[in-house]
This record gives structure tokens, C-alpha cells and sequence, in this order.
């Protein structure tokens, strides 16, 4: 999965695993695997790595260190809403706007030709990363009363730079943050790894050289490497892979919310997993019998502005004077980034827990419904 994927993604990306009739043992990071597959072969140097990764629809950065056939990620961030479908878009735009401008007709108004703008805007942008001109024709595109219009435009790689200038620019900013949140500088990084089939662009090579300061390694195949990691992972666990320790992250901070709409960490974003990080709270009211487990994931201050991922209630907290009864509230998360839940009020012993299944997940049932 992309790192940068939150609770309720992965578990519909082990929910959509199981309709398919697949036992899902483990979810790997994308950046993770791919630079397994980057460094099985180079176990004995020590490297500071960085995993660039722009897919079809979601973009992931990770800082990681290899050495003696450890696998450490130091950091990761991303945007899941940043990917090869962005890009096209932008021709699509580019494409109905010509069209609109030369033929007074809205294609956006026609399916049927919207379908095909995007098909052929996904082959130019190809094109394009080969070639400094491409051009686009689709005879019989739509037609009215006076007959069939078509549909032939240029478009230069120049051209599509400019149209996709900002979203080059947005996959830079989480490369910063994960700079930043590694502790490192640009100088202490020995490879730079571009992943997925948008890294092809060569905009996208020239960003990443000019922000990196050097040019990224050529040696793996954007489109193969991940399935290559994750297949390392699988020998890994099945050990027909030896010598090879993965220490991942959980991309997001976890916490509770606290009086006065407080988000309280308790585990932080780019926290090595699996992990188990305990906090004690207390009431904020004399005598309260009850209090209510509110769990967030995200990095804001406010809950309110963060991801519920599941509440609950400890009960029977004997009568006491407000911030004197002592609750325990244990994070756990295991190696898929799947989280765990446990309140305890010290006093009595008394503890209630939580699995956190995404809030529109699905049940066993509807599981096996769906397989069928």
C-alpha cells in the first residue's frame, strides 16, 4: 500500500484481498518494498536511501538506512490524492478547453467523448516523456447538427510541463517533511529511488535531481520494483529470505482526544512498528463514573480537525475528586499498522479495548458474500 495510507485504507486494502479470495499475512509499504528489492543485493553497504514514489493516484516519500540487512525506514510522507491521473487530467482540461475554444462544443458535457479524451491523454502523456511533441486525433469525436467534429490537437512537452508545473511542485513539499523529520541533509543521502510509472516524466527527474542535488538511480525498474519487495517480504516471512530485518513506521500520529477538544498524542507519526506506547489521563470532573475513549489519527492540534478511527467508554470508575482516578490508555500497533486499543483505570483494575476496524468496513459476512 502507499505509505502514507491511513487506518481505514489498509483495512479495505486487506478487506478487497480477502473478496478475492486472498490471505492477506502481511500489508508492506510500497516505499518499504521497493527498497528491498533495491538493496537485497547490497546488504553489506551502509546507505542512506531515499524511495520516491509517484503512482497512478497516490504519492509516497521515504527516507530509509540499509546496512548489515537491516531495513530501517527514518520517515515517510506523501499525498494520497497526488498521482499520474493528476497529469492526465490536465491534458483532458487542455484537450476540452482547445476543443471548446475552436468549436464552441463542451466535450465535458459527452461521456462518451470524455472517455476517450482520457485514454488519449494517458497515451500522450507517455508520449510525451520520449518525445518533445505529440499530437492528438480523435476522428468523429462528437458531431451535430451540421455533421461529425474531430479532434486533432498538438500538444509539445514544453506545453505539458507548464500545464503540470504546481502538481511536480506539490511532490516536493513531502519531500522536505521527510528530510526534516529524518534529521538528515540533502548531502548525508547516497541514492535516490523513483518508483511507479509517473517517475518517468521527465519533469519529474529533473525536480527530484535539482531538489536531491544529485540524479536518481536508474538501476530499477519503476513498475516492477514494488511487486519484487513484496516478494522478498513474502520469503521473509515464509524464511526462504534470511538475513533481512524490515523496520517500518506508522505514518500518522495516534492520540486520544483530551478537555478542551485537544488532540494528545500517544504515538507519534514515524514511530518504528510493531510498537506499544501506554499514557496515563484522568477525569476532568469530581465523581465521573465514565469516561469516553475518543481516538484520532492526524497531525493537527484540534481532535476535531483529525480522523476519528473509534470510540469507546470505561465504566465504573469509583466516585472520586476530579484528575485523581488513574486510566491507562495503551496504543499497540502491529506490524500491518493495524491498531489496538486498551484503557485500564488503575484503581480497579477494570479495562476495556478496542480493535480499530475502519468505520466503513465490512463485516465477516459481507466478506464472504461478496466472494461468492
Amino acid at each position: 500500500v502507499p505509505a502514507y495510507f491511513n487506518d481505514a485504507q489498509r483495512k479495505a486494502t486487506q478487506e478487497a484481498g480477502k473478496i478475492a479470495g486472498l490471505e492477506v499475512k502481511r500489508i508492506i509499504n510500497e516505499p518499504t518494498a521497493a527498497s528491498l528489492a533495491y538493496g537485497l543485493d547490497k546488504k553489506d553497504e551502509d546507505q542512506t536511501i531515499v524511495v520516491y514514489d509517484l503512482g497512478g493516484g497516490t504519492f509516497d516519500v521515504s527516507v530509509l538506512e540499509l546496512g548489515d540487512g537491516v531495513f530501517e525506514v527514518k520517515s515517510t510522507h506523501g499525498d494520497t490524492h497526488l498521482g499520474g491521473d493528476d497529469f492526465d487530467q490536465r491534458i483532458i482540461n487542455f484537450l476540452a478547453d482547445e476543443f471548446k475554444k475552436d468549436e464552441g462544443i463542451d466535450l465535458r458535457k459527452d461521456p462518451m467523448a470524455m472517455q476517450r479524451l482520457k485514454d488519449a491523454a494517458e497515451k500522450a502523456k507517455i508520449e510525451l516523456s520520449s518525445s518533445q511533441k505529440t499530437n492528438i486525433n480523435l476522428p468523429f469525436v462528437t458531431a451535430t447538427d451540421s455533421g461529425p467534429k474531430h479532434l486533432n490537437i498538438d500538444l509539445s512537452r514544453a506545453k505539458f510541463e507548464q500545464l503540470v508545473e504546481d502538481l511536480v511542485k506539490r511532490s516536493i513539499d513531502p519531500c522536505k517533511l521527510a528530510m526534516k523529520d529524518a534529521g538528515l541533509g540533502k548531502d548525508e543521502i547516497d541514492q535516490v529511488i523513483l518508483v511507479g510509472g509517473s517517475t518517468r516524466i521527465p519533469k519529474i527527474q529533473e525536480a527530484v535531481k535539482e531538489f536531491f542535488g544529485k540524479d536518481p538511480s536508474k538501476g530499477v525498474n519503476p513498475d516492477e520494483v514494488v511487486a519484487v519487495g513484496a516478494a522478498i517480504q513474502g520469503g521473509v516471512m515464509s524464511g526462504d529470505v534470511e538475513d533481512v530485518v524490515l523496520l517500518d513506521v506508522t505514518p500518522l500520529t495516534l492520540g486520544i482526544e483530551t478537555l478542551g477538544g485537544v488532540m494528545t498524542q500517544v504515538i507519534e507519526a514515524n514511530s518504528t512498528i510493531p510498537t506499544s506506547k501506554s499514557q496515563t489521563f484522568s477525569t476532568a470532573a469530581a465523581n465521573q463514573s465514565s469516561v469516553e475513549i475518543h481516538v484520532l489519527q492526524g497531525e493537527r492540534a484540534k481532535a476535531q480537525d483529525n480522523r476519528t478511527l473509534g470510540r469507546f467508554h470505561l465504566d465504573g470508575i469509583p466516585p472520586a475528586p476530579r484528575g485523581v482516578p488513574q486510566i491507562e490508555v495503551t496504543f499497540d500497533i502491529d506490524a500491518n499498522g493495524v491498531l489496538n486499543i486498551k484503557a485500564q483505570d488503575k484503581g480497579t483494575g477494570k479495562e476495556q479495548s478496542i480493535r480499530i476496524e475502519s468505520s466503513s468496513g465490512l463485516s465477516d459476512e459481507e466478506i464472504e458474500k461478496m466472494k461468492q
